[in-house]
């Protein structure tokens, strides 16, 4: 395997995903050249430079993972590799302290005038009343945000006596209000109630341009602002339109719409009080060397095999979503294959139950996991990462519902297949923490562990079934490694079900003798990715 590294990335990064792929660094590129280049490569890592477009993922055959070294992705397309399967990473934590810290600084440097000053100085002038600045002590400060880098902000602000008020959709008031800080409930209650107000949130299509002509307008005359997130969030025209009327007094920006390229930037040639810096946010030593271990372990991580701490376009395998379920992961996939596998006709829903202590916990991993299962019985290179987007376009009905009745295990996952011929039922549990079983398949009652190979007999129960279906495979010299008969005792039809776990595959002649034998129904194979 092969990973390509490029932006000019800590080269620590090499030798850490050296331990599962060849790594090559490489300059920064244009998309056709980027196009021609990542054919042979399985990984790529890249920083803000490269815009890894939806050609660019296209081109890329072989790419399992994407990493960005730093906090957003927003110049990776998410939703053309969520298509293609591939994963994409980042590194949340890896830049917060930097981040956190240039927001404070600008907020201070702009206030106090000080890189204004310094120009000023360094001529060998004395202008000291010239530059009168304002303290930030009993201000009140505007938090749009409050995920790691937000909060790390209003921590600092908070301890240079500021008041902070905070908007974020995503948390709660008791968790503000725990922090020290004015929870509001929205945007526009906020923006009149702040002296400085701070973005650090995402671009995307809800937060683009959120800060514009008609918002400014509703804030205090004489606002400051920093944007030390994302180009875009603030619109630019707007705040040059607002730092000249004097409607915004100062403002402070780290990042821009068209970067690099800002020479005809409004906000390079407005005449008004404004701070800016080159994208110098997670610019430190320390925190280009975090990110780049951060996404370097990931990307090695999943090329051995493993999993993604921080997969942004996997919401549902988060590390704290997957750790409480990870036990279950393998039986949920299991389950799904099994119920599509014995199943014939157009697929339509896939119903899932969960019981016991599952009851009590997110599950939208072990709903990916079976969606997952249940697709790649028709699906090619279907994968965690695609299994949503590909049910969800094939127009497939998808729930899961917990349930609070009583079950004899620690937690059980039931799957119902709906197609247009028939529904399929298949229930799985764990009856200790590393003993996944195979419960019920369609009312009968089984305990059976799920095995790469496995064989699905439903027979007259009366004598020797189970010894002339033994007889076949062992002509066929096909071990026969666990077996288990299940039973309904709530039916009348006299039928039960061996499952049957193989040594190999069982082929369809084999198959075929089986099934032709006085007393046994229609056999079926089962291959399962355990």
């Amino acid at each position: 395997m092969k990973v390509l590294i490029t932006d000019k990335i800590n080269e620590k990064a090499k030798n850490i995903v050296a331990e599962a792929a060849q790594a090559d660094i490489l300059p920064t590129m244009d998309e056709e050249t980027l196009c021609k280049t990542i054919v042979d490569y399985d990984a790529l890592m890249v920083r803000s430079q490269t815009k890894v477009t939806k050609k660019v993922i296209e081109a890329g055959k072989n790419l399992k993972i994407i990493g960005r070294a730093g906090v957003g992705v927003d110049n990776i397309d998410l939703d053309a590799a969520t298509a293609n399967g591939i994963i994409v990473v980042n590194s949340p934590d890896g830049n917060t302290n930097a981040a956190a810290e240039h927001t404070v600084a600008l907020m201070l440097a702009m206030s106090r005038n000080i890189a204004k000053a310094a120009a000023s100085t360094k001529q060998g002038l004395w202008e000291r009343s010239k530059f009168t600045g304002h303290e930030v002590f009993g201000k009140t400060l505007g938090v749009i945000g409050f995920g790691k880098i937000g909060h790390h902000v209003a921590e600092a602000a908070k301890a240079l006596g500021m008041k902070i008020f905070v908007y974020d959709p995503y948390t709660t008031k008791e968790v503000v209000e725990k922090f020290g800080a004015k929870y509001i409930e929205s945007l526009d209650e906020l923006w009149p109630l702040c002296d400085y107000i701070t973005v650090h949130v995402p671009k995307t299509k809800d937060t683009l341009h959120m800060i514009n002509k008609e918002t400014i307008a509703k804030m205090k005359k004489g606002v400051r602002l920093i944007n030390c997130a994302r180009g875009g969030i603030i619109e630019e025209n707007a705040l040059a339109e607002a730092l000249e009327s004097g409607q915004v007094a100062q403002a402070a920006v780290d990042v821009f719409e068209n970067e690099p390229d800002i020479k005809d930037s409004v906000l390079v040639n407005t005449k008004g009080d404004i701070l800016l810096t080159p994208h110098l946010g997670a610019s430190t030593e320390e925190a280009q060397l975090n990110v780049a271990i951060d996404v370097a372990e990931q990307i090695k991580d999943v090329l051995l095999g493993g999993s993604a701490r921080s997969a942004v376009n996997i919401p549902s395998l988060k590390p704290e979503k997957l750790e409480p379920v990870k036990d279950y992961m393998q039986l949920a996939e299991n389950i799904g294959e099994l119920a599509m596998q014995m199943s014939t006709g157009s697929l339509k829903g896939i119903y899932i139950t969960v019981k016991g202590s599952l009851a009590d916990l997110d599950v939208s991993p072990l709903e990916t996991a079976v969606v997952k299962g249940v697709l790649s019985s028709f699906v090619n290179d279907v994968n965690y990462v695609n299994a949503p987007i590909i049910a969800k376009n094939k127009g497939l009905n998808v729930s899961t519902t917990k349930s609070n009745t009583s079950t004899d295990y620690i937690g059980s996952i039931t799957l119902k297949l709906v197609t247009d011929t028939q529904t399929n039922t298949v229930s799985g549990a764990l009856i200790a923490k590393d003993m996944p079983r195979i419960v019920k398949i369609n009312g009968y009652n089984a305990s059976i562990e799920p095995e790469k190979h496995m064989l699905l007999v439903p027979h007259e129960n009366k004598p020797a079934m189970v010894a002339k279906v033994a007889t076949v495979l062992g002509d066929k010299n096909i071990n026969i490694t666990r077996m288990n008969v299940a039973q309904n005792r709530s039916s009348e039809d006299n039928i039960s079900i061996m499952i049957i776990n193989t040594g190999s595959k069982v082929d369809d002649n084999t198959l075929a003798l089986i099934s032709s034998i006085d007393g046994i129904g229609s056999a079926k194979y089962i291959k399962l990715n355990a």
